[in-house]
């Protein structure tokens, strides 16, 4: 099987911000502060054009670590157009999420966390580095976003 011509910059941001606007779960990788082992989960996401909104319970392992350290890995997309963002994480407690956030994204993703009797939080995923490939040919050139600035314009 030949591979499809590499993407260039401007069209795999394109075909990623497609993907952010358009798809409804990530998988989000998370470690402990103690360098124990990552764990990882699907998560329903929201994305505003500049911020990932995603909910969790408050007690579960996903939830406590990006609770203590702000961090995670986010993988979208099948294995072979697939799109990892590293990001800055921060909660945001159900209360103090405008009712319009929470709006948009129970309409979005069909699960609305504040109906639910376990406690869930909210966190803002603010994207530091992305990363976007198809085959081996975008391995060279995959990173759109360094330090939380695009690579190329709109």
């Amino acid at each position: 099987m030949t591979p499809p011509p590499a993407r260039t910059l401007a069209e795999r941001k394109k075909d990623t911000l497609h993907r952010l606007e358009n798809d409804v779960d990530v998988w989000v990788a998370t470690a402990g502060p103690d360098g124990g082992a990552p764990f990882l989960v699907p998560l329903s996401f929201v994305w505003d054009g500049a911020t990932l909104l995603i909910a969790t319970p408050a007690e579960s392992p996903t939830g406590r670590n990006l609770a203590t350290t702000g961090r995670a890995r986010l993988g979208l997309g099948p294995t072979r157009d697939v799109v990892m963002i590293d990001a800055t994480v921060q909660m945001v407690p159900p209360e103090d999420l405008p009712e319009e956030d929470a709006e948009v994204f129970a309409g979005k993703t069909g699960f609305d966390p504040r109906l639910l009797a376990t406690r869930y939080l909210y966190f803002k995923v603010l994207p530091q580095r992305v990363q976007a490939w198809r085959e081996a040919n975008e391995l060279r050139g995959r990173e759109l976003m360094s330090e939380g600035k695009w690579l190329s314009a709109p």
